[in-house]
């Protein structure tokens, strides 16, 4: 399978409140320049932050792509002011252990083990953690082995993506094993094609260090 997937693909899990009114200015905005938001995440540890997480539509996210969009984000945040007071805005790319929130995110981490909250109770339960077994995209639907069942529990779950809260891969060593593997056949990949040394980023699970914007602390329609 393909690890493209189209810069249009809409998202399963969205933000509320004050995070979902970042993400409707941010997503057309990241589309203009080739990048898919993954979300938005408002923290007050170590001053207001504002974290927005990107990635191209084939999963990767370089250093130098952080920067691209830091510099196309923070004029348009400037002008909007969406805000209150001062803020950090940090770009990152998902990371590793990423959130899963479009459908070709979970075909990409089939085999691999996931955290998973839902929306609505399923056999009782709203968390499971497990590996993704299979993705039934006509009835959106994904299968989980879970790992976390108790002796006289079903171990098999099969959960709506609908009706997913939120989910996020679990960093396993086969996990970071499959992203050196990702990583050292983009390297290979780009340096054939362009005969130069490669500068993407390690690959459809690959971590780049968080690329925190190079902008100042913002107060209210100034910077210090």
């Amino acid at each position: 399978m393909s690890l493209d997937s189209p810069l249009d693909e809409r998202r399963l899990i969205s933000e509320t409140g004050l995070a979902a009114r970042i993400a409707a200015l941010c997503a057309p905005v990241l589309a203009d320049f080739g990048f898919r938001l993954v979300r938005v995440k408002l923290s007050a540890q170590a001053g207001a932050t504002v974290q927005i997480m990107a990635e191209r539509p084939d999963g990767s996210m370089s250093v130098d792509d952080c920067e691209i969009v830091s510099q196309a984000l923070s004029p348009v945040l400037d002008v909007e002011d969406p805000v209150p007071g001062g803020y950090r805005l940090e770009i990152s790319s998902p990371g590793i252990d990423r959130p899963l929130v479009r459908v070709s995110d979970f075909a990409r981490a089939l085999g691999h083990e996931a955290k998973i909250e839902m929306s609505v109770p399923v056999g009782g339960r709203k968390r499971f953690r497990g590996l993704l077994e299979s993705l039934e995209a006509a009835d959106a639907q994904i299968k989980l082995r879970r790992t976390d069942a108790k002796p006289d529990e079903n171990p098999e779950a099969v959960l709506n993506l609908a009706e997913i809260a939120d989910a996020k891969l679990v960093l396993t060593e086969e996990l970071i094993r499959a992203a050196l593997r990702a990583a050292k056949h983009s390297e290979a990949t780009e340096a054939s094609a362009q005969d130069v040394a490669p500068r993407r980023g390690p690959g459809r699970f690959g971590r780049t260090p968080a690329a925190a914007a190079p902008q100042k602390s913002k107060a209210k329609k100034t910077r210090s």
